[in-house]
Formats: structure tokens, C-alpha cells, sequence
């Protein structure tokens, strides 16, 4: 690609882009719903939650100076992350707190990026929290878990066309904002019947001395107040 070409992709990243109609945008949360109610669409689904939720815990210990080993992602749309430093304090809370809050908090990130019509920068954002996260992958299934995922954001922002691309970065995003509540309630019914008994919920009692299911609760009211909020700027739009 010349300068002039690089020169009008970096003007779209920067500008804004038409919101698609209100039909469409609502047309796109329905399909996000479904994906997340229906069980054999969630099957395949959830692992994008699960990049979202080891992505949140690794980029939170980055950023909280703790040693980041490795991600790896499981078929069964498990996930793992792997940092080393103290095993107490601030770092380690914030970072074992990340991973349920991460995609709410991205999809309403994603939401507001929408509402002041960068569509484009959320498509090129996301290729590049992917691009990150691949670097710390450490297992086959991980690494083209996020591939995959990254390489529909990359084509769909290269090669679609307007309508395309906000289409795609909506139901991006309402996906994002519904799936947040879905692994809280999956988790704590879990819990409920003694599963999970060292999930981040229970990591972060032993750490805190905050009773697991308040942990829960904050999980699900971040959710809740994402999904409220983000869908209100998204029909705003």
C-alpha cells in the first residue's frame, strides 16, 4: 500500500463513520442475544468471552507490574493465566478481579466508541488488543482461538464496506455487553453446587477476607450497569 493509501486508512481510524439505522443496530443486538441464550451457539461463543476474560487478567497484571508467563485458552472455553509476583496485595486483587469484569467493561468501552461514531477505531482497537494478546498465548488452541478472532476483525475493517463494518462492530459489541452477565450467573451456580471452588470469586475471599458471593455480586452489577448503559448509547446512536 502507498503513503496516500496508509494516509486515508489512518483519516478512518481517526474520523467517524455513519451509524447504521436503528433497525439494524437492534437487529444486531437480537442476533447477539441469541448467540448467548442458545446453548449451542454459546458452546462456540463463549470462547470469545474467554479471550475477553484472560485478556482482562493478563493486561491488568501488566499494568499492575506483575510477570506475565503465559495465556492459554481450552477448547472446553476454559481459560487460564499464569503471572508471578506478590502472592498478596493490590496487583493480585486487582488482577484476579479483572477477568469477569473485562468484558463488560470492554463492551462498554466498545459502546461509547459507537456513540461518538468511531467505528473504524473500534475494528483497528480490537486487532490490536488481539495482536497483544497473541504474543502471550502459549498453547495451539489459544493461538488460533485468537487468530480467528482476529483475523474476521481485520478483514471485515480492510474489506467491507460501511454498512458492513458497523454491523459487525455492533453486534461485536452487544455481544460483549450480554455475554458479561451469562458466565456471572453460570459461575455462581457453580458455586451453589460446590463447584469452582478456587474460581477468581474464591481466589479473591481468601485474598480479601470479602465473602466470595459479594464478589459475585459486584461481578454482576458491573454487568448489569454495562449492559444498561452501553445498550442506551447503542440505540441512542
Amino acid at each position: 500500500m502507498d503513503a496516500h493509501g496508509l494516509g486515508d486508512a489512518w483519516d478512518r481510524v481517526l474520523g467517524t463513520q455513519p451509524a447504521p439505522p436503528v433497525w439494524l443496530v437492534l437487529a444486531a443486538g437480537a442476533v447477539a442475544l441469541v448467540a448467548v441464550v442458545a446453548a449451542p451457539l454459546w458452546r462456540l461463543s463463549r470462547n470469545i468471552v474467554t479471550i475477553a476474560h484472560e485478556g482482562g487478567h493478563g493486561l491488568v497484571a501488566l499494568l499492575t507490574g506483575r510477570r506475565l508467563s503465559g495465556i492459554r485458552l481450552h477448547s472446553d472455553t476454559s481459560g487460564l493465566t499464569v503471572s508471578s509476583g506478590k502472592p498478596s496485595g493490590t496487583g493480585m486483587i486487582l488482577t484476579a478481579a479483572a477477568g469477569y469484569l473485562a468484558p463488560p467493561l470492554l463492551g462498554l468501552g466498545g459502546a461509547a466508541l459507537l456513540a461518538a461514531g468511531h467505528i473504524t477505531a473500534l475494528l483497528w482497537t480490537a486487532i490490536v488488543l488481539l495482536a497483544g494478546l497473541l504474543v502471550m498465548i502459549r498453547n495451539a488452541f489459544g493461538v488460533l482461538s485468537v487468530l480467528v478472532t482476529g483475523a474476521a476483525f481485520l478483514l471485515v475493517s480492510w474489506y467491507a464496506g460501511d454498512r458492513t463494518q458497523a454491523v459487525f462492530a455492533y453486534l461485536g459489541v452487544w455481544f460483549l455487553l450480554l455475554a458479561g452477565v451469562r458466565p456471572v450467573l453460570e459461575l455462581q451456580r457453580k458455586r451453589r453446587h460446590g463447584g469452582a471452588p478456587d474460581s477468581d470469586a474464591d481466589q479473591l475471599a481468601r485474598l480479601t477476607g470479602v465473602a466470595a458471593v459479594l464478589w459475585v455480586g459486584l461481578f454482576l452489577v458491573t454487568a448489569l450497569a454495562s449492559l444498561l448503559a452501553g445498550g442506551s448509547w447503542l440505540i441512542g446512536r
